[in-house]
């Protein structure tokens, strides 16, 4: 039996209930509508796009697996699984670090840059229809604010918050 002074739930009000059920929903509708144009183009999850861009837009070309994982938020063994599948597709080659046996780096290809160079269009053009073409200056300001606002209750030390804000 629970004891009478302990206190209830902290019920949402109902503009906090608004903001939750948008956000609930954006989360769960964005991923798919992203996702399909990439099928279409490249037979691409976009976790498998996110894999390649993150490596695209390394200096190098190359990230630690590690890195990878912090950099698409996910774990070490997802993302092992994709790297694998990328890897037999020819867009990624995975490596023993020259520096530290104990690290594995993983590579895009020519082929990879290649198809992110071809299908990067694609997703830039439906990440603006779909969020950006709705949004204005404040708006955009407000998601990033917010979203690292969100992420540092999450993972203070993610790679976004790395970055100095916008």
């Amino acid at each position: 039996m629970v004891p009478m002074s302990e206190p209830g739930p902290r019920w949402l009000s109902a503009d906090e209930r608004a903001a939750w059920l948008a956000l609930l929903s954006t989360t769960t509708l964005l991923p798919g509508a992203l996702e399909a144009p990439l099928q279409q183009a490249a037979k691409l999850s976009l976790f498998d796009y996110n894999v390649l861009a993150m490596l695209s837009e390394a200096p190098t070309g190359a990230l630690p697996m590690s890195e990878l994982a912090a950099r698409t938020s996910a774990s070490l063994s997802r993302l092992s699984h994709v790297a694998k599948k990328l890897q037999a597709r020819g867009l990624v080659k995975r490596a023993i670090h020259a520096d530290d046996a104990r690290v594995t780096s993983t590579t895009i290809t020519g082929e990879g840059l290649a198809l992110v160079g071809k299908i990067a269009p694609v997703h830039v053009e439906s990440v603006r229809k779909l969020v950006f073409d709705r949004l204005d200056e404040r708006d955009v300001a407000d998601l990033a604010r917010i979203g690292r606002k969100l992420m540092r209750g999450m993972d203070a030390n993610h790679w976004i918050l790395r970055t100095p804000a916008p």
